[in-house]
């Protein structure tokens, strides 16, 4: 089956980096580290224009579900099942819209792997790889994967010393300190036997 014409067009750029040296070991594994890392800072930086497209709505999710936990709280603690309940399920909804969100922004940061999968399918499917000490082999995908998490690491590490990185992680801290307080049920102690004091539910600080 021939490359699809993006593949096409990109090939010659990509196979570049699998021919540097002439030693084919030393080639695999440049020209994998190369694209590995190629999908990792692609990802990062679709991640981050995600997450600038939708922050608005992040942030309106967030408030949301602290608001509602809050309410949720104060009405257990006042004893209110009826608004504990009402507030809870809409807290829950928040929760679940928030979990979703994540989702699609989890997608701008993975679509590189699966373009650069689909390339490596086209040039080296059928290729075993035998790891040392092993008793099997990994394919292409195994290889990939394995590299690539490596590289992760490694520019997790370096990330934030690139402005625009740097930049990205301030704006989350800041949004994630915007006063957002959520109390916690795991504070809830009823009071002791013949004290009149009531308790306070514990108050959460998103982000610390």
């Amino acid at each position: 089956m021939g490359m699809p014409w993006l593949f096409i067009i990109l090939d010659p750029y990509l196979i570049w980096f699998y021919r540097l040296t002439g030693y084919a070991p030393a080639d695999f594994g440049i020209g994998t580290f190369t694209l590995a890392l190629m999908a990792v800072v692609i990802g990062e930086f679709s991640l981050s224009l995600a997450y600038l497209g939708t922050r608005n709505r992040i942030e309106q999710i967030t408030d949301e579900t602290v608001k509602y936990q809050n309410l949720s709280v104060e009405a257990l603690t006042a004893g209110d099942q009826e608004a504990y309940q009402a507030a809870n399920r809409l807290a829950n909804d928040a929760f679940g819209r928030s979990f979703f969100l994540q989702i699609a922004l989890s997608a701008a940061f993975l679509w590189p792997v699966c373009l650069a999968l689909a390339w490596r399918s086209h040039r080296f499917a059928g290729l075993e790889f035998p790891p040392p000490f092993l008793p099997y082999s990994l394919g292409y995908i195994g290889v990939f994967l394995a590299i690539y998490a490596a590289a992760c690491f490694g520019f997790k590490r370096v990330k934030h010393r690139i402005p625009y990185f740097r930049r990205i992680k301030e704006m989350l801290e800041a949004s994630s300190l915007s006063a957002r307080k959520l109390r916690s049920f795991g504070a809830r102690r009823p009071p002791r036997p013949g004290s009149s004091r009531t308790f306070e539910p514990e108050t959460v600080v998103s982000g610390q």
